[in-house]
This record gives C-alpha cells, sequence and structure tokens, in this order.
C-alpha cells in the first residue's frame, strides 16, 4: 500500500479509503435505492470481514458518517476496529442538516462515538456543506463546537465534506483551520463543484484531500455501465488498465490528493482496488494516457443532451436551483443505464428550493451561460423527467 501526507496534520493515510456508504446487503440487490431504504439490513458478517481484510492489506483511513445505511454505518465499522482502533484513521461527519439547535452538535457527537464504541473521532466532519448549510453552521455556533471537542479530544481534527459551486467552497475554506475537506473528483466531474480549482486552494492552504465518488458511485467502474464508444477508447491504449484503473489512476496522478474513498461491498472489488492502489503514485500517468482519459471526458460529454460544463457562471439563482447539480442528473440519466440512483438524489436527496421545479424563468441564468443553454427551458425537461 503506498501512503501520503493528510496536509497538516502530518498524519500518513493509505491512498485507498474504505469509504462506508455502500457496504454488501443482507436483502436487496445492493441497489442505490437499498442503501436508502430503512427496511434493508448490512450483511454484517461480509462487512466485518472485508473491512478487517482492508486493514490487514494496508488501508488505514475509513469514512461512515451518521445517516448512512440508516444509521447503520457507524456502529458497523466501530463493531469491526475493536481490538484494532488505534491503527485505524476513522473519520465521520455531523449530519449538518438534522441540526435544530446548537444543543444538538453534542447530541451527535455524543450518539456517534457510543456508535462508533470508542472515546475519540480521528477526523470530525461538517457533512455537506453548501451555502444553506454553511450559513446554519454558523449561525448555530458550530466552529467554536470543533474547537471545544477539539480542545477536549473527543475528535483529533476538524473538517467538511461539500456539495455547492466553487464561489462557496473557498469561503468556507478561508473561514475556519480546517485540518481536511472532502470533495467530488473524478475525470469527468473534474470542472463539478470545487473541482480543480478547489483542489488546488485548498491545497495551497495545506488540507489533506480526501476525495469520494472517484469512479463515480461505480459509474465510471462497472462493466455494465460503460458505454461502447467508451470501451473502446480503453480498449485502444498501449497499455491496457481496466476503467475502474484508469480512473483510480487519474484521481492518484494529482500530487494535491491524500486520499481517495471507495465504497467496496465485494471482496472482488478491494481486491482489484488494492492491486490498482500499488501503481498509483503521483504524476505517474504519461502525456499519452492523460489525453486519452481526456478524450474520455469529451466523448462522454458529447452523449449527454444538455451541454453544460458545470462552470456554475449560471449561480447563484435567486430562486435558489442548483441548475449544475439538475443538469447533471438529468444527463446521467441519459447516459448510464442505473437510472435509480437519478431519481433518489433528485427526489430525496435534493432540497425542494434547489430543484427544476423551483425555477420561475427569470432569465437572470441564461444571460450568464457561456454555452447559450436555454436553462429555463432545460429544467422543465428535468423535472419533467426525474420527478416522483
Amino acid at each position: 500500500m503506498l501512503y501520503r501526507k493528510l496536509g497538516k496534520t502530518g498524519l500518513e493515510v493509505s491512498i485507498l479509503g474504505f469509504g462506508c456508504m455502500r457496504l454488501p446487503m443482507k436483502n436487496g440487490t445492493g441497489s442505490a435505492a437499498d442503501r436508502f431504504d430503512p427496511q434493508k439490513s448490512v450483511d454484517e458478517e461480509k462487512a466485518i470481514q472485508l473491512i478487517h481484510d482492508a486493514k490487514t492489506q494496508g488501508v488505514n483511513y475509513f469514512d461512515t458518517a451518521y445517516p448512512y445505511h440508516g444509521g447503520k454505518s457507524e456502529p458497523l465499522l466501530g463493531k469491526a476496529v475493536q481490538g484494532c482502533r488505534k491503527e485505524v484513521l476513522i473519520a465521520t461527519k455531523l449530519p449538518a442538516w438534522m441540526v435544530k439547535g446548537p444543543e444538538d452538535f453534542e447530541k451527535f457527537i455524543h450518539d456517534q462515538l457510543q456508535r462508533l464504541e470508542t472515546s475519540y473521532i480521528d477526523f470530525y466532519l461538517l457533512h455537506g456543506l453548501g451555502r444553506q448549510t454553511w450559513s446554519k453552521m454558523k449561525d448555530l455556533g458550530a466552529l467554536p463546537f470543533l474547537d471545544r471537542i477539539i480542545s477536549d479530544g473527543r475528535a483529533r481534527f476538524a473538517g467538511f465534506s461539500f456539495h455547492d459551486e466553487l464561489k462557496v467552497f473557498k469561503e468556507i475554506v478561508d473561514a475556519y483551520d480546517w485540518a481536511v475537506c472532502q470533495i467530488q473528483y473524478n475525470y469527468l466531474d473534474r470542472n463539478y463543484q470545487a473541482g480543480r480549482e478547489g483542489l488546488e486552494y485548498a491545497a495551497s492552504k495545506n488540507m489533506g484531500l480526501v476525495i469520494m465518488e472517484p469512479l463515480r458511485g461505480g459509474r465510471l467502474a462497472l462493466a455494465e455501465q460503460i458505454p461502447e464508444k467508451i470501451q473502446a477508447l480503453w480498449d485502444s491504449a498501449r497499455v491496457k488498465r481496466s476503467a475502474p484503473e484508469w480512473a483510480l489512476r487519474w484521481v492518484w496522478n494529482h500530487p494535491q490528493v491524500s486520499t481517495a474513498l471507495s465504497g467496496m461491498n465485494a471482496m472482488a472489488q478491494l481486491e482489484e482496488n488494492l492491486r490498482i492502489a500499488e501503481e498509483g503514485r503521483a504524476s505517474s500517468l504519461s502525456a499519452e494516457e492523460l489525453a486519452l482519459i481526456d478524450r474520455v471526458t469529451e466523448t462522454y460529454r458529447k452523449m449527454f443532451p444538455i451541454d453544460c460544463t458545470a462552470c456554475s457562471y449560471c449561480l447563484p439563482c435567486p430562486q435558489e436551483v442548483n441548475i449544475p447539480h439538475n443538469f447533471r442528473l438529468y444527463n446521467d440519466l441519459h447516459v448510464f443505464p442505473d437510472q435509480e440512483i437519478n431519481y433518489i438524489l433528485y427526489n430525496q436527496m435534493t432540497s425542494p428550493e434547489q430543484r427544476a421545479s423551483n425555477c420561475v424563468e427569470c432569465g437572470e441564468c441564461e444571460e450568464r451561460c457561456p454555452q447559450h443553454i436555454k436553462i429555463a427551458e432545460e429544467l422543465k425537461k428535468v423535472h419533467s423527467a426525474l420527478s416522483r
């Protein structure tokens, strides 16, 4: 296993991190819908075995959160690392959207320490920050709370995970002495949300960079998800690699990246990712290989019905519609076979004000769009296709 420094923490982390949001399921098909269904249960025996095997092979960074698997992820991870707690690094997250008042900060961390069966959390992150949740966290006193739990030893380092536009990301980075941040980043989403510029900005502050969705929820990895045009490009490479290997190697090629999280739910996935991680050195891809990945990215883009580059010039929307996010879900619906996750992300995990249906057709966004997209018209298509 290769290791990298996690920013200013000085800690060495495995470049492959274990994401505990997609654990193996005991009932259900393992689909995206199952992971959000409280009636579906985690296969505890298989999940614990996966975590043990990952640790044995050198993985030392394990990421979970309060709501994962309907609240079952944290207790399972806590059980899995009993007897080796000091050998692993645990990151979990405060569900910012669930906090109603300052007293909830203490409630959540108390519950999470009990769930994880530990006296401390290595990395305590504010979960899913965006414009609204960040404003709420500041107003309710989240930053003094983080200072307090670091001071009394309940957390070693503070961080945040992020889902919004670059401008908001930079504001958050500048507001506190964060140790780590977790952002979505892969070759297809290189300009999405924080994107490459955000990654470089956080790195300039000596923050540890934790990457989520390096395989875009498996869509850049699973054979059944990959369009024929894309596979043909991979097959044209002089050095043959699997689709997940190209995707992970692209992320690890960035020296700013400390670790990339993978939600592994089968031994075969763990074994393949461990093999790929053996070669995941920074700046190790050739110019020819990077050019091939760029061609793959552009080929995907040409397949999308809405030519949105996620530049975010259309934001902020006066009605708070998250235009790039809506377009991304709609584009994915037309390219990737696994469509169920798009309905879940739109109807359950996108706040009502951010959905396409909240557009009032004021036209401000269209005046700023460099792609000259008829945004209001396209948002109607988005809502029609994704609403349930």
